[in-house]
């Protein structure tokens, strides 16, 4: 193999797998970018910010999130019970390389 392609491989530590495998769902980069805008939501609150998402999926996206150390899920002991997602250090340091993406994307749409 190419050494220019190891870095690449699954073998050699890949810095871009290592990105993807924070942001492998659909939803992931929407529901960060959503928590670095307003810090703390609760999960009814993202689910009507974003309509088009299945609770399922939702909840699953925010699993991921979670165990991934991206954002932090606190559950206060009140009846109901409450709970509330906010992004993390490690999250919030993702947040400029986020807007990048979403100036780039803004470009593309214009032209």
């Amino acid at each position: 193999m190419n050494d220019k392609l190891k870095k690449f491989s699954g073998t050699g530590g890949c810095p871009i797998r290592n990105v993807i495998s924070h942001f492998s769902t659909k939803w992931g980069l929407l529901v960060l970018a959503m928590l670095g805008e307003t810090r703390c939501l609760r999960f009814n609150e993202i689910a009507h910010a974003l309509p088009d998402i299945s609770p399922k999926v939702l909840s699953a996206t925010l699993k991921t999130l979670t165990a991934d150390g991206m954002i932090c899920r606190t559950l206060y002991p009140s009846v109901p019970p409450k709970v509330e997602y906010s992004i993390t250090e490690k999250g919030d340091s993702f947040i400029p390389i986020l807007r990048e993406m979403v100036q780039w994307g803004l470009a593309q749409m214009q032209k």
